[in-house]
């Protein structure tokens, strides 16, 4: 059988990304009616057509989609050699890089990746973003590591490894209560000016519910989806902060906060998320060890 042409490989995996051939030639730099050839090559060296016609817009066909897992997976392992080579195979100089989304507690990634941060022998690379766009760069083999506090299912395009590294207890946080007696959770919520994190946080998803099942109304001065900028809420607000203790561990210990109480049957889960590879950076299988 001829040899894969992987230029063509790469022309049909552009288009079926973008779903559409004006895109797509814009994207590498070729025109249309190249582009177009190119796929036609590809499908006669294959036997199947791999796209649906339709106007502008294209369609993988059922061969096609079974054809775009290869590409996927030919490329990502590409991106791995250039990234394994650059980055820590055979050097002096071990590169990891990681990923964080937002919605992690800073604090708690410091903790995380201390084992290797300020060695000699080592580059950290840090990006924080949302978990889509992080898993997108992982699969491509351009992060090592994404630290979530969302877990991710494995599929076959995306055979993810999610890992629960930490679950940490939720608490009741904010202004030191000199001189009262121990905070008592439902009875002294009332009346208190509450800082949660967003709707779509399963913290709050789990605090609404045990509110819900106590029958309780908590009054809600603040909303936030971002961990930094709750803990800075929390600091400098005057409100009572619903939030793993993580979070403010530095004003706790500074006694500049305080914690009321543990909220019973609220916690975040800290997950780990890789995808496999020829090449496991050791930092990696380090930090995941530990």
């Amino acid at each position: 059988m001829q040899r894969l042409n992987f230029r063509h490989l790469q022309y049909f995996w552009a288009v079926a990304i973008e779903g559409h051939l004006t895109r797509a030639a814009r994207q590498l730099h070729v025109s249309q009616s190249a582009l177009s050839a190119q796929i036609r090559q590809l499908e006669a060296q294959l036997g199947h057509d791999l796209f649906h016609r339709e106007g502008r817009a294209l369609r993988l066909t059922e061969v096609g989609r079974f054809v775009l897992g290869y590409a996927e997976r030919i490329f990502a392992l590409g991106s791995e050699l250039t990234a394994s080579v650059r980055g820590g195979a055979g050097q002096k100089v071990q590169r990891l890089r990681v990923g964080g989304v937002a919605t992690v507690s800073r604090n708690f990634q410091e903790n995380f990746l201390r084992p290797v941060m300020g060695l000699d022998d080592v580059h950290l690379v840090y990006e924080s973003g949302g978990l889509d766009d992080l898993l997108e760069r992982l699969a491509a083999h351009r992060l090592d590591l994404v630290l979530s506090n969302r877990a991710v299912a494995a599929d076959a395009g995306r055979p993810w490894r999610c890992r629960r590294i930490a679950r940490q207890p939720v608490c009741l946080v904010g202004p030191p209560r000199k001189g009262r007696r121990g905070f008592r959770f439902p009875d002294d919520l009332e009346g208190l000016r509450l800082v949660l994190p967003g709707r779509t946080s399963d913290i709050r998803t789990q605090f609404d519910l045990l509110c819900e099942d106590l029958g309780v109304e908590p009054r809600v001065f603040a909303e936030v989806d971002d961990m930094a900028m709750l803990r800075l809420v929390a600091r400098d607000s005057g409100a009572v902060a619903l939030l793993p203790a993580v979070v403010v561990q530095d004003e706790l210990r500074a006694r500049t906060l305080a914690e009321y109480c543990t909220v019973p049957r609220v916690h975040e889960d800290f997950y780990a998320i890789t995808t496999p590879r020829q090449f496991q950076p050791p930092l990696l299988q380090r930090l995941l060890k530990g």
